[in-house]
């Protein structure tokens, strides 16, 4: 069962998607925050797996407490559910290790696409916000996608994986589909990581689309 956790200083938008996640097979809300310091509070006694995370809130913000569980608790993910869709705001959360944006404005089916996003493929883009997530990716160098040439080699083999991994394949249908095995593919999954130096599996998707190694339609 995936424990989710959801902090926004809304009480009544929490108790909406907590209701929206008890229709969702497999999911349960373990616990509800107002804010960032409440939530980590809660955290030292209620484990989770994934946390739904507004930005704008008062006491400890959403981007500070991204970054507390990037150093606290690396292996809980992070999904930003925010009004605040500008490209500055969401190149800052994914280069903080978000896994993925998800807008208020979005259709409520959405959210089981997005959180069962996060659960296979380590994270998940909306549709809705692929021109402003472009514009997120490249606002840092403000340059084309085909101008930042990668400075770490990525391999033939590497690129696969990566490419599989954005199809929602598993480690083992990797291996299938390139007939290797399992410790093969999460070696290469290992060695992208460490040479694109990511956080998470998010963090190589960014670079590979920063440096025009996949279109945003591949993902």
């Amino acid at each position: 069962m995936l424990q989710i956790g959801l902090v926004d200083d809304h009480r009544l938008f929490r108790k909406s998607l907590a209701l929206l996640i008890a229709a969702i097979d497999g999911a349960e809300v373990a616990l509800q925050a107002g804010d960032g310091n409440e939530f980590l509070e809660q955290l030292e006694s209620v484990p989770i797996d994934l946390v739904l995370l507004d930005i704008q809130m008062p006491g400890m913000d959403g981007y500070e407490t991204c970054k507390q569980l990037r150093k606290r608790y690396p292996e809980i993910k992070i999904l930003i559910i925010s009004q605040l869709t500008t490209k500055e705001s969401i190149h800052k959360v994914m280069e903080l290790g978000a896994n993925g944006f998800f807008s208020k404005d979005a259709e409520p089916e959405k959210l089981e696409k997005a959180i069962l996003g996060i659960k296979t493929k380590d994270y998940f883009f909306d549709d809705d916000l692929a021109s402003v997530i472009r514009e997120a990716i490249l606002w840092e160098k403000r340059l084309p996608l085909n101008l930042l040439a990668s400075p770490v080699p990525i391999t033939r083999r590497e690129m696969d994986v990566i490419r599989l991994a954005c199809k929602e394949m598993s480690s083992y249908e990797i291996a299938d589909k390139l007939c290797i095995n399992v410790r093969t593919v999460e070696t290469h999954r290992k060695r992208i990581m460490e040479k694109t130096n990511s956080k998470n599996f998010i963090g190589v998707v960014l670079f590979a689309l920063r440096h025009g190694l996949l279109l945003l339609e591949e993902v």
